[in-house]
Formats: structure tokens, C-alpha cells, sequence
């Protein structure tokens, strides 16, 4: 005889509370209590509890899928998002599918059209440094299906979103090489189209202004992001004679091409040059001098995006209100930065 497959009610029934409470906290749901995750944790474990993903799928009439778009996923910080992602998703009973735009407009409108052909269930997306216009995202909207965005954000559309706090960390890593004795701090930044970039660039000036130092164009470098433009910014600082003695990039691969410039013309780090960068990508601890730059905390935010979306999912048919969420960073203190120890 077929043994009875253990439920959520079955769960529910012995635990003495409703099957939704039972279902939120297998999803790690922040709305239910620790101890009573950890009781239906434990029970499920005991009981064997396995999801029914073919069951779950019928009831609630989608498919279980949740798109992931991302400009690329070989940056440290975009593959701890979809790790993120994916263990909430995993638990919750969904499977992913995951595209990249390879920071292209184009390719980003061919892929979404893909997730839509893939029947996704909704989606979680990071814009590419080529979308100024969202009308595709919108397009994407209309069909029903919910839509939350993480890190690089449109300002324009009424989603649900998760980001960091850009402007006050790159205020933070400015005052800290401030401290650090530097008083001509060259910017390293991108597109500021971008809400990310926009704000590292905001921050970084308030905390010259608020420092009485000097915010000059010629010490703003736009678009050296990569480990080529990096470099390529750093030589024409040096080759045109421009005054400096500390670089904030707005990406760890932007501050990478600046130390492998100041290495290749042995320029000391942090002594000539302090730099900072940010994302916090592994290199930066085996760098020689080791990088100071700014954790994002991909997986948080991974996984605070799959909760946003799993939940606008299950409200199908329900009124929704987009949600906002910025998460703490944090800077990493290393030595390229530190002249004072």
C-alpha cells in the first residue's frame, strides 16, 4: 500500500496553526516568528515532509519559474545575488531561469522576450548600462506578470525594488580617504543614467563639499568601470599632469585597472596613491596591496528579492503595493587606502 504523502496540513494540524504559517515559514517568510520556523523545521525533517512542486503549481495555476535577468553573471556581485535568489526560491518550491543582457539594450529586449516565451511566473532584473528607456520592462508589466528590481533600478516604473545605500557609502569611503590625509580624490565612475553610479557620484562630492575640498571635472573620470578603462583613466590623469593623490572607483574592476597602471609605473599604494574601489569582488583580498572597498551583500539581497517577488506571485489577483528596500553596505578596510594604519 502507497504510504500518505505528508502535507502542509498534516504540519499545520500537529503544530496547532494554519497551513499559510506552515507554508511561510518552510519560505523563511521574515514575517513568522524563529521559533516557529525552526518547530515546523524540525517537524518536517521528522515527518519527511517533501514540496509538492506538481501540486503547488495546479493550485495556485502558474508554472513555478522565476526569471532572473542580470547584465553578466561572471561579476562576484550579480553570482551572490542569484545565489541569494536561488535558496529562497529552492525552498519556496520555484525553479529559475537565468539570462544575461551582457550590458546591452538590445540583448536585454531579445531576452526578456525569452522569459516571457519561458512562461515565468514573474521576474527579478538588474538593468544594463544601456537602458535609459524602460518601455520594455513596461511592456513586460502589462502582461500581469510582477516585476522587482535589484541594484541598478529605473526611477520611473512603480515596482518593487531593493538597492543599498549607494550615496552613503561612497560619502562614507570619500571621508575615509579624507581621513586618510588625501585631499585630491579623483572619481572613477559610470554611466550616470544608472542610479548606482549617479549616487556613488553624489556622495563622493558631498563629502568634498562638506570637507571644503575641491570637486573638479578633471579629476572625474566617466565610465572607467573595467579593469581597461580603469587603467586608461589612470594613465591620462598621469599623463596630463593632473594633481592627485587618491581614486574612489565606483567598481572594484575600474580600481583594478588603476593599481595595475600604478604597479606597471611603480607608483606606491597607498603612499603616491590611495584607491578605493567597491563591490568588494574576490580579488581585492589577493591584490598586492589588498583592496578597501564596499560589500554590497549580494546574497541579502538576492534573497530579499525572491521573498519581494514570491509574495507579489501570490497575491495574483490581489492589490499589491510595491515595496522599497535599501540595505546596508559595508566598507572593507585594506591597505590600499590606509596611510594611517
Amino acid at each position: 500500500m502507497t504510504e500518505k504523502r505528508i502535507t502542509i496540513y498534516d504540519l499545520a494540524r500537529q503544530l496547532n496553526t494554519t497551513a499559510s504559517t506552515v507554508s511561510r515559514a518552510l519560505q523563511d517568510h521574515p514575517g513568522i516568528s524563529k521559533p516557529m520556523k525552526e518547530a515546523v523545521r524540525k517537524l518536517a525533517t521528522k515527518l519527511n515532509y517533501q514540496t509538492n512542486y506538481r501540486a503547488l503549481s495546479l493550485r495556485k495555476g502558474f508554472g513555478n519559474t522565476i526569471g532572473i535577468l542580470v547584465p553578466q553573471v561572471n561579476r562576484n556581485f550579480f553570482a551572490t545575488v542569484i545565489h541569494g535568489i536561488e535558496t529562497i526560491a529552492a525552498a519556496s518550491g520555484y525553479h529559475v531561469l537565468i539570462c544575461q543582457s551582457f550590458e546591452s539594450l538590445s540583448k536585454e529586449k531579445i531576452q526578456l522576450k525569452n522569459l516571457l516565451n519561458g512562461r515565468v511566473d514573474g521576474l527579478i532584473a538588474s538593468v544594463s548600462l544601456e537602458t535609459k528607456s524602460c518601455t520594455h520592462f513596461e511592456s513586460f508589466m502589462a502582461t500581469g506578470l510582477p516585476l522587482v528590481f535589484f541594484d541598478r533600478v529605473p526611477d520611473t516604473m512603480d515596482v518593487s525594488k531593493i538597492t543599498i545605500d549607494d550615496y552613503a557609502s561612497a560619502y562614507k569611503i570619500t571621508e575615509h580617504l579624507i581621513a586618510n590625509g588625501c585631499s585630491r580624490i579623483a572619481l572613477f565612475g559610470g554611466p550616470e543614467h544608472i542610479n548606482i553610479y549617479r549616487n556613488r557620484a553624489a556622495g563622493y562630492r558631498d563629502a568634498l563639499n562638506d570637507n571644503k575640498l575641491p570637486v573638479s571635472g578633471e579629476l572625474h573620470c566617466v565610465n572607467a568601470i573595467t579593469r581597461e578603462t580603469g587603467y586608461q583613466a589612470m594613465a591620462e590623469l598621469v599623463s596630463n599632469g593632473v594633481a592627485f593623490d587618491a581614486v574612489f572607483a565606483a567598481g572594484d574592476y575600474g580600481a583594478l585597472g588603476a593599481m595595475l597602471y600604478a604597479r606597471e609605473k611603480r607608483i606606491d599604494i597607498p603612499g603616491a596613491v590611495a584607491i578605493t574601489g567597491y563591490a568588494n569582488e574576490p580579488f581585492g583580498e589577493i591584490i598586492d596591496p589588498p583592496l578597501t572597498s564596499v560589500d554590497q551583500h549580494g546574497i541579502e539581497m538576492g534573497r530579499q528579492s525572491a521573498r519581494m517577488l514570491i509574495e507579489e506571485i501570490e497575491h495574483k489577483g490581489e492589490s499589491y503595493i510595491p515595496r522599497e528596500i535599501v540595505l546596508r553596505s559595508e566598507i572593507i578596510y585594506r591597505p590600499s587606502s590606509q596611510r594611517n594604519g
